[in-house]
């Protein structure tokens, strides 16, 4: 077969449709092919980027310079756990209040958040940062942690 003969089936109306197809098959290869490479180009990432502490969790020796500091201090047990012991100078405002009660923290201080067991604390924290809050810590172990350690409580009504 002479080339011209050649090139006149090539461009022929019959093979038209073939060529299109191909093309479509070839360019969703492709896609396919770069999306695999993408997908595990941020799975890697994920996984193999470092992971963050919590930065919002504090020891027990933390705690204390950050009362001695001046921290604010702020109990979310509720008000029967309170009349039994708490911090000195921490401020009472249950987690269930906690929402309605955000004007009463200050937004220019640390915030210490108290519980019993630092669970409480825990959500007290995540409350308080997706309410604007960046300065707010818990204690871990919480209230008992704290006074296993020996440290003072007050006892009763302030």
């Amino acid at each position: 077969m002479s080339r011209k003969h050649k090139q006149s089936k090539l461009a022929s109306p019959k093979n038209a449709p073939h060529r299109r197809q191909k093309q479509k098959t070839r360019n969703l290869s492709w896609l396919w092919a770069s999306l695999g490479i993408l997908l595990v180009a941020v799975l890697g990432i994920l996984v193999l980027r470092p992971k963050a502490t919590d930065s919002t969790e504090l020891t027990l020796a933390q705690v204390k310079a950050k009362i001695q500091q001046g921290a604010f201090l702020l109990d979310v047990r509720t008000q029967q756990e309170w009349d039994q012991f708490h911090l000195a100078s921490s401020t009472l405002i249950p987690l269930d209040e906690l929402p309605d009660r955000l004007n009463e923290l200050p937004k220019d201080q640390d915030i210490f958040v108290v519980g019993l067991s630092g669970q409480r604390a825990q959500s007290g924290v995540t409350l308080l940062k997706q309410a604007g809050f960046s300065r707010v810590s818990f204690m871990s172990g919480g209230l008992q942690a704290w006074m296993n350690a020996g440290y003072p409580v007050d006892s009763g009504l302030p």
